[in-house]
């Protein structure tokens, strides 16, 4: 029986790679800080929080680290833990920088130290392209614009560093933007879907949003976990895109969003002051935007061509809103 090691394993990702590897016959170890808030919700959600092991290691706490890794020595080790949401690291930008960046380099120091024959996975992002033009490739150039990116950046460098100088088996998947039932509330598209769900059950007629004309890859998050366990298996380590090819709108999802909902919706103004309305809800729905949710730097486009072999996304756009639509819809109505 293989074991992993999973770094953030409440978080999204987490959860659904737990769920795949325990599906896989593997033992899987969870680590968290002390501090966290211990909510198992997604766990819960997927059935699984009895059938994995969680264990306290904090990624500042290099010592703990190298005791974990020397003791376990794990087959595979995922770092997905992070402070991910970018418009906090405006707000927070030592302590994204801290976890995001030194959280690794801990990580591949114990590594190196105790466990070299660990193979290691480090959840880079397509954040650090920022407003790198076009479609996004192994050969587009990086330029962080966020001090959440900035960090991953320092990470994914890292990551190679280490390979190249200690033979270490490590790869960074640069994952594009992935959703699910299972993203947190402070993400636009759970805000977005979570939202509609509400206004379409009465529950409330109005959504804030930020920058509508923002564009993303959207993929479906179990399939992107499925690839960072598809590039460990690789003979050789090395990093991967892992991304869609289309690009969507915040107004796209919006819409989507409404129309599976069968909630017809109409565009007024521009910019700061344009607001939606709402023709067939009763009363009338109103999507209100805000200065608040605009970051200081914006990346507007983002669009990835995937490079990992033997992997290709099935959901498309429309079913990933639907799938997190009726999620909502369910978890509101119950």
């Amino acid at each position: 029986m293989k074991t992993a090691l999973i770094t953030g394993i409440r978080g999204q990702d987490g959860a659904y790679l737990a769920k795949l590897l325990l599906d896989k016959d593997y033992r899987v170890i969870g680590a968290d800080r002390r501090s966290g808030d211990g909510k198992s919700w997604r766990l819960q959600e997927l059935g699984i929080e009895n059938d994995v092991e969680i264990l306290y290691m904090d990624l500042l706490d290099l010592p703990r680290i190298c005791d974990v890794v020397r003791t376990i020595k794990p087959h595979e080790i995922y770092n997905l833990a992070a402070q991910s949401f970018v418009q906090a690291s405006f707000d927070n930008p030592l302590s994204t920088a801290n976890v995001n960046a030194i959280g690794c380099l801990n990580l591949l120091e114990a590594i190196r130290h105790y466990s070299p024959g660990s193979k290691f996975y480090q959840a880079s992002t397509s954040a650090i392209f920022g407003s790198c033009q076009g479609m996004q490739s192994a050969e587009s150039d990086f330029q962080p614009a966020s001090p959440y990116a900035t960090a991953k950046l320092f990470a994914h460098h890292s990551v190679a560093n280490y390979r190249e100088s200690y033979d270490l088996f490590a790869c960074c998947g640069i994952l594009f933007n992935h959703e699910s039932p299972l993203r947190g509330l402070e993400f636009v598209t759970r805000k977005i879907t979570d939202g509609i769900a509400k206004i379409k059950l009465g529950i409330t007629d109005k959504l804030t949003l930020g920058n509508l004309d923002a564009c993303r890859d959207w993929g479906y998050a179990p399939e992107y976990v499925e690839a960072m366990w598809l590039m460990m298996q690789h003979d050789e380590p090395g990093d991967f895109i892992i991304a869609t090819g289309e690009t969507h709108s915040i107004r796209d999802f919006v819409n989507c969003a409404c129309n599976i909902a069968g909630i017809g919706i109409r565009w007024k103004g521009e910019g700061i002051q344009e607001k939606a309305f709402s023709t067939d809800y009763k009363g009338q729905m109103i999507i209100d935007i805000s200065l608040d949710f605009y970051r200081p730097n914006e990346v507007e486009y983002l669009k990835g061509m995937s490079d990992l072999k033997g992997w290709k996304p099935k959901v498309s756009f429309h079913e990933l809103v639907a799938i997190m639509l009726n999620a909502d819809m369910e978890r509101l109505s119950k």
